[in-house]
């Protein structure tokens, strides 16, 4: 559908201190803007001043920004409103893969037009969106002979909430590292100037109003993260410096756009999962033919190593007879591809590795051949600095040899260098038909709407992480849904069959464990959102394991999702719609709770319900699993047994055609 655009509404504000405003098109959240004199810790002077409130009562105080300048004042004071424009956004896109088929994009604009008062008489613009899911604002530098290009040395984005609320904050405190950590559940005031917060951080501003930071649109910018900001309950936005440029976050010239940053907000939880904010804030498909990308599941060997010999011939290690082992797992389980990871170019820390030569154990060209006869599609593992050195060379003979994308890892960085390797790469790749996942990444920005072969990223703590560490407990994996999955896709790779409960659990290399039930890692292809599912284990560990039947029938990309119900850290369900069938996830932490699931998100009639739950026995035997089949109509409750660390994972599918 093509997007409609109201006519702009020009007006001229006569005094500074005039305020204004705009709101969601239902009405609920509000912004309002103004130039104020207010005592700040920039100097004294007017500055422009937001605030946000959602059915009339104040989330956001009066918030300032500003941006600085390497060898330049500040442009943040003296600022005075000369001009206003307004839009309405009434759109409607389709996504290739994603949370949902079809997005609606409706929102209200305003720009604001806003120069010093004083010499050198700089002018920008401050754009605000409102949206019935949240609002959203960037900066906007026109051309101007006062800037040209600039180094920008700080953006200080505000935000100052109305009381000490509780927060899901990671804190990496650092810029550099895989934005892999837990969520802890602090208070604003808990949050101190030596905090490096990740995004989205997720607040509870009250038992019925909750929002989640985000950013989108991040383009040839440093990545936004949270630390405090000097007024009570207050963030203020920091980047990482470039590396090539110390003291400096962005070098750029006018005219030039910020990322957005945005507030999803909702009356629950559940609404921040449901929102496409993100999306809707990042640019339109890049790609004209997008009939080759794909969504799917994926074996992979590299998290399951090597405790069995399948073949007295071979050993699971970086060989072609592997590979075919874990090919001929994906072909019969119906999945759509194979990883094919890290060694199978020998070191992948030796500087000079050449990523389109194989190591002496690998025959690519027979791998590829065994899976195309399968129908399995192959992905390659990359180092990024390899990537980016090798990739105008490896990414066209990638496509002759017949792969169909790139896992690409260590990046481990969003400074501006490194956002631009990002879409360097994600467009390059899309000419040689190749998708991308990002692993050692940061969190997604929406850049999967513009180029969506980029088909998953992690920036996750996942289950990766339980051959040396206890930190995927289920305390977290029940609180990422509501944190880190707000922002977008995210690799998690789930699906270990291998359980532990949590007082048993410990870390091994070899053949890792999972803490919580067979159902709890079941439900995760559900609750998780990425078009393409990395499934963690082994094929001796899933052959003949009840349960298995989901993994071969469980779609990784859907036409509706809704989030039924949920606490954060607490409890997660989600139901997932892809054609006529829909699939229901539900996860519990440590305590065992029975959750009782209005099935009203069905079609009418009557539909096959198979579910895999917990018995009974799971609470000490968490691979016991039950699976059952019973009929259930739109007016039906299921009640869910959940033991501690425990889930369901079901399909539904209707006797007749069901009619929406």
């Amino acid at each position: 559908m093509r997007p409609f655009y109201a006519a702009l509404i020009l007006a001229s504000l006569a005094f500074a201190q005039e305020s204004v405003s705009v709101s969601s098109p239902n009405g609920r959240n509000t912004v309002v803007l103004a130039v104020k004199e207010r005592l700040d810790p920039y100097p004294s002077g007017t500055r422009l001043y937001y605030s946000v409130a959602r059915d009339g009562r104040e989330i956001l105080l009066d918030s300032p920004f500003g941006l600085d300048f390497k060898n330049l004042p500040p442009l943040a004071r003296d600022l005075a409103i000369h001009k206003q424009e307004r839009r309405e956004i009434r759109d409607t896109w389709r996504t290739v893969v994603g949370k949902s088929a079809e997005v609606q994009d409706r929102a209200n604009e305003l720009r604001l037009y806003l120069e010093e008062t004083r010499p050198p008489n700089r002018r920008i613009e401050f754009v605000v969106r409102a949206y019935d899911d949240g609002v959203a604002f960037r900066y906007y530098l026109p051309a101007q002979p006062s800037l040209g290009e600039f180094p920008l040395s700080a953006e200080r984005s505000e935000f100052h909430f109305a009381a000490n609320h509780t927060v899901w904050a990671g804190r990496p405190n650092t810029f550099t590292g895989s934005q892999e950590v837990e969520y802890d559940k602090v208070t604003l005031s808990e949050i101190t100037p030596a905090n490096i917060i990740l995004l989205p951080l997720t607040v509870e501003v009250s038992k019925s109003t909750y929002l989640a930071i985000a950013e989108a649109n991040l383009t040839d910018w440093a990545g936004m993260y949270l630390t405090a900001a000097a007024a009570p309950n207050a963030l203020v936005s920091t980047h990482p410096p470039r590396p090539t440029e110390p003291g400096v976050i962005v070098r750029s010239a006018a005219p030039r756009y910020s990322p957005w940053r945005a507030l999803m907000i909702g009356d629950r939880p559940g609404d921040l999962i449901e929102s496409n904010l993100v999306l809707n804030l990042s640019e339109p498909c890049a790609l004209k033919d997008t009939s080759w990308i794909q969504a799917g599941r994926s074996a992979w060997d590299r998290w399951w190593s090597g405790d069995y010999a399948p073949d007295a011939n071979f050993k699971v290690g970086m060989n072609t007879a592997t590979m075919q082992y874990f090919t001929q797992f994906a072909a019969d389980m119906g999945w759509e591809y194979v990883i094919v990871d890290w060694t199978w170019y020998g070191d992948p820390m030796n500087p000079n590795a050449d990523i389109t030569r194989t190591a002496p154990d690998v025959d690519m060209p027979a791998i590829i051949r065994y899976a195309k006869d399968r129908n399995v599609k192959v992905l390659l593992w990359l180092r990024w600095n390899h990537a980016a050195a090798q990739q105008d060379v490896a990414f066209p003979l990638y496509e002759k040899w017949g792969v169909s994308g790139v896992k690409i890892d260590f990046m481990d960085s969003d400074d501006q260098q490194m956002v631009n390797f990002y879409e360097r790469t994600v467009k390059n790749a899309a000419a040689h038909h190749l998708l991308v996942d990002f692993h050692g990444a940061y969190k997604p920005t929406g850049s999967e709407r513009t180029w969506p072969n980029l088909i998953t990223r992690e920036g996750v703590l996942g289950n990766e992480y339980n051959k040396w560490s206890s930190r995927v407990t289920p305390e977290h994996t029940v609180t990422l849904p509501f944190t880190r999955m707000l922002a977008g896709p995210m690799d998690f790779t789930p699906g270990g069959f291998r359980h532990s409960t949590k007082a048993a659990f410990k870390p091994r290399d070899t053949a890792p464990l999972v803490m919580g039930t067979r159902a709890h890692q079941l439900a995760m292809m559900v609750v998780y959102q990425s078009p393409l599912q990395v499934l963690c284990d082994s094929p001796y560990s899933y052959r003949g394991q009840k349960g298995i039947e989901f993994l071969k029938v469980v779609p990784t990309t859907w036409d509706e999702t809704r989030a039924l119900d949920g606490a954060i850290g607490e409890y997660v369900t989600i139901a997932r719609r892809q054609g006529n069938r829909w699939f229901l996830g539900s996860m519990t932490n440590s305590d065992p709770r029975t959750l009782k699931v209005p099935l009203d998100f069905l079609g009418k009639g009557q539909y096959r319900v198979h579910l895999f739950a917990d018995t009974p026995e799971s609470a000490d035997a968490p691979d016991s699993v039950a699976e059952t089949t019973r009929l259930a109509t739109a007016a039906d409750v299921l009640t869910l047994p959940l033991a501690p660390a425990g889930g369901v994972a079901a399909w539904f599918e209707p006797l007749a055609p069901a009619t929406r």
